[in-house]
Formats: C-alpha cells, structure tokens, sequence
C-alpha cells in the first residue's frame, strides 16, 4: 500500500505519508450516491462538523498533519489528533457518514494532493470536490439522485457532465459568520442578493465564477439546468461528477491561486461540460485569509498555470 500510494501521489512534496480511512464511516453507502470530498485543517474543525451535520450523506475528508511523517510524534501531533478524535466522536452523523484519511507531511497547503487522496477513497460513483467551509443550503444530492433517468443524469452517468452548484457569499464578512441565518432556498437567496446583502463568491474575482452565468441563474425557472457557453481558464466552480475517468487535479499546484482552476481546466480539455444546476446553491462562512502567503503562492502559481494549460492542450 505504501508503494502504491507513493507512485499515485508522486508529484506531491515529499516526505509525506497518507493513511487511508484513519477513520471509516459506518454507515452503508449506495453506488450511485455523491460523496462530498473535501480538505480540513485543525482550524476548519468547527465549519467541519457543520458541513457533516447538514449533507447526511457520504464525505471523504483528508485532514492535514503538520509533522515530519518518520520522526517521532510531537506534542502538537498529538494534540491534533485528540482534537480530531473529539470531534469525530462528538458531532452527531460524523460516524455514520465520513471516512477520514490523515496527510503526514511538514508542507502545508498541498490542496490538489489532499484533492486527489479524498476522492481516491471515496466509496461511490460520484463525487463533488467542495471546500469545507461551505454550506450545502439545498438538498442538490436528492434532486440528482431523483433525475437520473434525464438528459443531464445520462450525461452524469457517462461521465460527460459536471454539475455546477452556484457559490455565494455575504458582501459584509460579518454576516457570514453564523450558518444558522444563510438561506435555505431559492426565494430568499434571491431577496438577499437584491438587498446586495450576498453576491456571487469571489465578485472582486469575477473570472473564478462569472462563467456560471449569474444573470441566467437569477432569471432559471424552476428545475432548469443550463450549459456553461462562456468558458474561462480561471473558472472554479463547486462541481459534481463521475469519480471514475474525469483526469485528476495537478499536484505541483501548492498553495494558493490556480490550484483548483487546474483541475477544472483539465476537466473540460479532456471534454467535459458544465451544467449549472439553477435550482441550488452554496454559501460561503466568512473567514479571514492569510493574505501575505496567499500573494507569494499566486504569484507562482501564475507561472505555473500558464505551463500547465499549454500541456494539457498539447496532450
């Protein structure tokens, strides 16, 4: 296992060491459900237990361990990992539903690895790559499991289609703090968003999300699915998709900027389209952001993703 996993991840930093389903989920999971997968670090615990509490359904979580993986276990390793067995053992579904795999590495921010190792170990047919500091407003995975018979669950099924579920945020960081006051539909995202009390997430950012087609999503009637027209290489959305033949996310992406835009662009070169669900929606819990590291990783990962797109086309 060992071996498999170091040749799996091998353009990760190294040292580094995973360990699949440290903790793993008791409850029984069908093939055709969604599996959220997504990275927690110790700081994101809280937003942590609110995103299990909310889906009920399958999670394949990577959890990042700062530490030199062949040295001993320092104090803080410890202190993590009893944090961790605290919450799993404290937030009611945790146990049902999340398989948790621990990255041992001294490096932090390697997001396209810890991408790549929870969806590896995801134990459905679908997957949806999601930041944890989300919160999932509307039951998007019943709608889906219920259409699958349709155009866009044929398409799902074949893996020619990813799922684009629309993302949100508070204009004032302050109101979006509290999970408990986010809307819960439709309807009253759309009163908020026209009291400017919410826009699209990012908006200083358009490129990252204005691809999903705002304006369209504000007018979709009920039950509409559109496709995205006007594609742009920095588009990021939260996206559901067949776990199976979809390419992986690069992993010389560490750090910020790029790295999940990668995935995505790779996703569509190789084919894949991206339907808007119109219906559904996420909303981002206010945090702050460590500015300075993230100015420097952008920096280089500028440099980066100009190289990578021309590969990926040039494959």
């Amino acid at each position: 296992e060992e071996l498999f996993l170091s040749k799996a991840f091998s353009q990760s930093l190294h040292p580094s060491k995973i360990i699949p389903y440290y903790y793993r989920a008791t409850g029984a999971f069908e093939d055709d459900d969604i599996t959220v997968t997504t990275l927690v670090t110790s700081n994101r615990f809280k937003v942590f237990a609110e995103l299990v509490q909310r889906y009920q359904g399958p999670i394949s979580a990577t959890v990042h361990v700062k530490c030199t993986p062949d040295g001993p276990p320092t104090k803080s390793t410890h202190a993590l990992l009893d944090a961790l067995h605290e919450l799993y053992t404290t937030t009611p579904s945790m146990s049902t539903f999340v398989d948790i795999h621990l990255i041992l590495s001294p490096f932090d921010r390697q997001l396209n690895t810890w991408r790549n190792a929870a969806r590896l170990f995801a134990r459905t047919d679908f997957v949806m790559m999601l930041d944890v500091d989300f919160a999932v407003c509307t039951d998007f995975r019943a709608a889906i499991r219920g259409s699958r018979d349709g155009e866009i669950g044929r398409r799902l099924m074949t893996g020619d289609a990813a799922l684009v579920v629309p993302a949100f945020e508070y204009v004032k960081q302050q109101d979006g703090l509290d999970q408990g006051t986010f809307p819960r539909d439709k309807a009253s995202l759309l009163s908020l968003v026209k009291a400017k009390k919410i826009d699209m997430f990012h908006r200083t950012w358009a490129p990252g999300h204005n691809s999903s087609d705002y304006a369209r999503y504000y007018s979709a009637s009920p039950g509409e699915v559109y496709k995205v027209t006007q594609y742009q290489s920095a588009y990021e959305p939260y996206v559901i998709f067949k776990k199976d033949g979809a390419p992986w996310c690069d992993e010389r992406f560490v750090g910020y900027g790029g790295n999940k835009a990668a995935c995505l662009y790779e996703m569509y070169i190789s084919g894949m389209s991206f339907y808007v669900l119109a219906d559904h929606f996420l909303v981002h819990q206010s945090h702050p952001y460590e500015e300075a590291a993230r100015k420097l990783e952008r920096k280089s990962n500028r440099k980066i993703y100009q190289d990578f797109k021309e590969e990926v086309c040039l494959r």
